[in-house]
C-alpha cells in the first residue's frame, strides 16, 4: 500500500508542478517597440476596436512594468503605471454597445488586475499608493466592460 501511494505521488507531482511554471509559446514578452506599435495602432483604430486594443495595451504595459520592477528599474515601472492609468481612463471612455471583442477586453483587464495585485503584494511601501491607484483604475475599467458585456 505504501509503495502505491509513493508511486502515485511521484506520478502526479509533475502534473501539478508544470502548470505553475508553464509558459505558452504564443505569448510573447512585451518590449518597448511592441508597446509603441500597439499604441499607434490603438490611436488610429476605429472606435469600436479601440476598447480591446487599449485593454491589450494595458496588459502589455503591465507585464513590461512588472518586468522592469523586478529588474530594479522602479522609475521606469512607475512611469508605465502612470501611463496605464491614463489608458484605463481611455478604456472607460471607449466602452460602448457596438464594441468588437468586448468580452476579450474584459478578460484581459481581469488578468491585468490580477497581475497588478501580485505587483502590489511584492512592491515596497513607497510604491504601493501608485500601484493601488492603477489597480483601482483597471478594476473600474474591467467592471464597466463586464457590465457592458452582460448588458448585451
Amino acid at each position: 500500500m505504501r509503495v502505491q501511494i509513493t508511486l502515485a505521488v511521484f506520478m502526479l507531482l509533475p502534473v501539478f508542478a508544470v502548470p505553475a511554471c508553464a509558459y505558452s509559446p504564443d505569448e510573447k514578452i512585451p518590449d518597448q517597440d511592441s508597446i509603441s506599435a500597439l499604441q499607434t495602432k490603438a490611436s488610429q483604430a476605429q472606435p469600436k476596436e479601440q476598447c480591446f486594443l487599449y485593454a491589450e495595451l494595458i496588459h502589455q504595459m503591465t507585464e513590461f512594468s512588472l518586468r522592469e520592477y523586478a529588474a530594479g528599474n522602479v522609475d521606469k515601472a512607475s512611469d508605465l503605471l502612470k501611463q496605464i492609468q491614463l489608458l484605463a481612463h481611455r478604456v472607460h471612455l471607449s466602452v460602448a454597445d457596438d464594441n468588437k471583442r468586448l468580452k476579450n477586453a474584459e478578460i484581459l483587464l481581469r488578468h491585468t488586475a490580477f497581475r497588478l495585485t501580485e505587483m502590489l503584494h511584492s512592491s515596497s511601501f513607497e510604491d504601493r499608493p501608485l500601484v493601488e491607484q492603477t489597480l483601482a483604475q483597471v478594476n473600474q475599467a474591467e467592471n464597466e466592460a463586464m457590465m457592458q458585456v452582460f448588458k448585451k
